[in-house]
C-alpha cells in the first residue's frame, strides 16, 4: 500500500511540474516571442522583440543587435573548423661542441686508466635528436599552414599530420621570431585540404565565446571552450610585437600554433602561450590576433621575411596621473619623450612633448598599439600623424623607414637574451646627453635608456642614464659594436661604465 501510495504521489508531482511548465511557455509567447513546433523554426513577434530558439543540439544564442539573433551550435562550429587545424611533429638535431663526461670522477686519468675503453659508454653523444609537438592551421587549400615560430624552429625534419590522419613532410617558406610566427608547406600530392577562413580579431568583444583548438600533450585533437577576456595584451614579455588576445579557453602545451575560433568558425587567433607558474593550464591564455598574423603570413608567402615600419621615437603611454602633471586634462594618446636625430620622426617634424592620437585615422591610446602599428605598414609607407602640442591639434606626414635604421639607434636585450636582458640602449645622441646630463668629456659609447624591473639587467646593477663605454675592454662608439662585443662575450662580461661623472667597471657572469 505504501508503495502504491509513493507512486501516485510522484504522478501528481509530475502532473503538477507539467502544467506549471505549461503555464509559464504560454506566459512567455506574449511579449518574448514563441517556440515554433519544430526544432529551430523561429519568428518575430508583433512587437517586434526578437524570439527565442530552440535547437536539437547544445547551443549559445548571440545576440545581434536590432536584427533577430543568431543561434549558434557549438558542436556545428567545432565540426567544421576541425579538419582545418593539424598536428605538427618537429625533429632538431642538437649539436655539442664535444662529448663530456656524465660520471663525475670521468674526467679523472686514473678512472680512465682503469675502466680502459669501457669508459666511454658514459660518455655523450656528440649529438641527440630533440622531438617536439605542436599545432598549426591550414590557410589556404595548396598546402599553406600558418603556426608558431618556436613550434618549427631549427626543426630538421617536420611532419604534419592532418584531421583524417594523413601525414605530410613539410618545409618552412618564412619565419618571423619578433611576432613568434611562422609559415609551413606541405609537400608532394596534396588534395581535399580545407583551409580555415580568416575572421576580424577587430570585432571581438570582451566576453565573445572563442573555441581553442590543438594537440595538448600530444594527445590529439582537443576542443576547448572560453571567452575573450582581453584585448591588446603587450608587454607580456613573450615576443618583441605583442598584441595578444586574452582567453579563459583551456590552452596547454602542444596547442601552440592551433586555432583560435570565433562562433562563425573563422580564424580570429593563433594560440600561442599561457600564464602559468606549475607549466599547465591556469586560466590564462594568449593568442596572436588574425589581424596581426594575416598580414605578417602574406609577407613571408611573398618575400620570405617581414620588412617592419620604423618611425624613431620613444614612446609611453599618456596616464591620468601625467596628463594632469603636464596641464593636459583628459587627453588620450601616446607622449612622445624622445625623437632620434635624423629619424624619419625627426624629418617629419615630430617633437619631444608631442601627444600622438590617430595613425591613418586609426586612434592609438597605449605605446604597444602605436608600434604594431607603424611595424605593420612596413619600411616606405607614408603614414599620416595626428597628435596634440601645446593645446593645437596637427597632422603630420611621415615615410618610414626600416628597422636597419632602427638598429643603429637603439636595440633592446629581450629578457631572456643573457645576464643584460630586459635593457634598452640608445645611441649617445645631443638628446640623450640633454636628457641623461652626460657630460663632454664622455664621447663615445651606448646609453642605457631603459631597464625592466626584475630583470638580469636590473639585478646586474645598470641603471637608466648609464653609458656603457667599454665591452670587455673593447671600445663602444655604437649601438651595433656593442651588440657585438657582447654576444661575443663567452664568460664574464666587464664594462665600463660613465654614470653621473663617475666611471666605474661593473663584472656580470653570463
Amino acid at each position: 500500500m505504501r508503495k502504491v501510495e509513493e507512486h501516485r504521489s510522484l504522478l501528481l508531482t509530475a502532473v503538477g511540474a507539467a502544467l506549471a511548465t505549461a503555464l509559464l511557455l504560454s506566459a512567455a509567447q506574449g511579449p518574448m516571442g514563441c517556440f515554433g513546433e519544430r526544432s529551430g523554426v523561429s519568428r518575430v513577434t508583433a512587437e517586434g522583440r526578437p524570439p527565442a530558439v530552440l535547437l536539437p543540439s547544445p547551443a549559445l544564442a548571440l545576440a545581434g543587435g536590432k536584427a533577430a539573433p543568431r543561434a549558434v551550435s557549438l558542436a556545428g562550429v567545432a565540426e567544421r573548423a576541425l579538419p582545418s587545424v593539424v598536428n605538427i611533429s618537429s625533429t632538431k638535431v642538437v649539436r655539442h661542441p664535444g662529448a663530456r663526461y656524465l660520471m663525475p670522477f670521468g674526467a679523472n686519468p686514473f678512472f680512465r686508466e682503469f675502466f680502459g675503453e669501457q669508459l666511454h659508454r658514459f660518455r655523450m653523444p656528440k649529438e641527440h635528436r630533440e622531438k617536439s609537438l605542436g599545432s598549426g592551421v591550414i590557410v589556404s587549400a595548396d598546402g599553406v599552414v600558418l603556426t608558431n615560430y618556436h613550434v618549427v624552429a631549427h626543426a630538421s625534419k617536420i611532419t604534419v599530420t592532418t584531421h583524417d590522419k594523413r601525414e605530410y613532410g613539410a618545409k618552412i617558406v618564412g619565419k618571423d621570431p619578433k611576432s613568434d610566427l611562422a609559415v609551413i608547406r606541405l609537400q608532394g600530392k596534396v588534395s581535399g585540404l580545407r583551409p580555415l577562413p580568416f575572421g576580424d580579431s577587430g570585432k571581438l568583444r570582451l566576453g565573445d565565446f572563442v573555441l581553442a583548438i590543438g594537440n595538448p600533450f600530444g594527445v590529439g585533437q582537443t576542443v576547448t571552450m572560453g571567452i575573450v577576456s582581453a584585448k591588446g595584451r603587450a608587454n607580456v614579455g613573450i615576443v618583441d610585437y605583442e598584441d595578444f588576445i586574452q582567453t579563459d579557453a583551456a590552452i596547454n602545451p602542444g596547442n601552440s600554433g592551433g586555432a583560435l575560433v570565433d562562433m562563425n568558425g573563422r580564424l580570429v587567433g593563433i594560440n600561442t602561450a599561457i600564464l602559468s607558474r606549475s607549466g599547465g593550464y591556469q586560466g590564462i591564455g594568449f593568442a596572436i590576433p588574425s589581424n596581426m598574423a594575416r598580414p605578417i603570413m602574406r609577407s613571408l608567402l611573398k618575400t620570405g621575411k617581414v620588412v617592419r615600419g620604423f618611425l624613431g621615437v620613444s614612446i609611453q603611454d599618456l596616464t591620468p596621473a601625467l596628463a594632469r602633471g603636464m596641464g593636459l586634462g583628459n587627453v588620450r594618446g601616446v607622449l612622445v619623450s624622445d625623437v632620434q636625430p635624423k629619424s624619419p620622426a625627426d624629418r617629419a617634424g615630430l617633437r619631444r612633448g608631442d601627444v600622438i592620437q590617430r595613425v591613418n585615422g586609426e586612434r592609438v591610446r597605449s605605446s604597444a598599439r602605436l608600434r604594431n602599428i607603424i611595424a605593420a605598414q612596413g619600411a616606405g609607407a607614408k603614414v599620416s600623424i595626428a597628435l596634440l602640442r601645446g593645446g593645437k591639434r596637427i597632422t603630420l606626414s611621415a615615410q618610414l623607414g626600416t628597422l636597419k635604421q632602427a638598429a643603429r639607434l637603439s636595440a633592446r636585450i629581450r629578457p631572456r637574451e643573457g645576464a643584460l636582458g630586459g635593457m634598452e640602449v640608445g645611441a649617445l645622441s645631443e638628446e640623450a646627453r640633454r636628457a641623461y646630463r652626460i657630460p663632454r668629456r664622455i664621447r663615445d659609447g651606448v646609453v642605457v635608456k631603459k631597464v625592466t624591473p626584475f630583470t638580469p639587467a636590473a639585478m646586474s646593477g645598470l641603471r637608466r642614464g648609464d653609458v656603457i663605454m667599454q665591452v670587455n675592454r673593447r671600445d663602444v662608439r655604437s649601438v651595433k659594436e656593442f651588440l657585438d662585443l657582447y654576444k661575443k662575450a663567452r664568460h664574464n662580461v666587464v664594462l665600463l661604465v660613465s654614470r653621473r661623472g663617475s666611471t666605474f667597471y661593473l663584472v656580470i657572469s653570463r
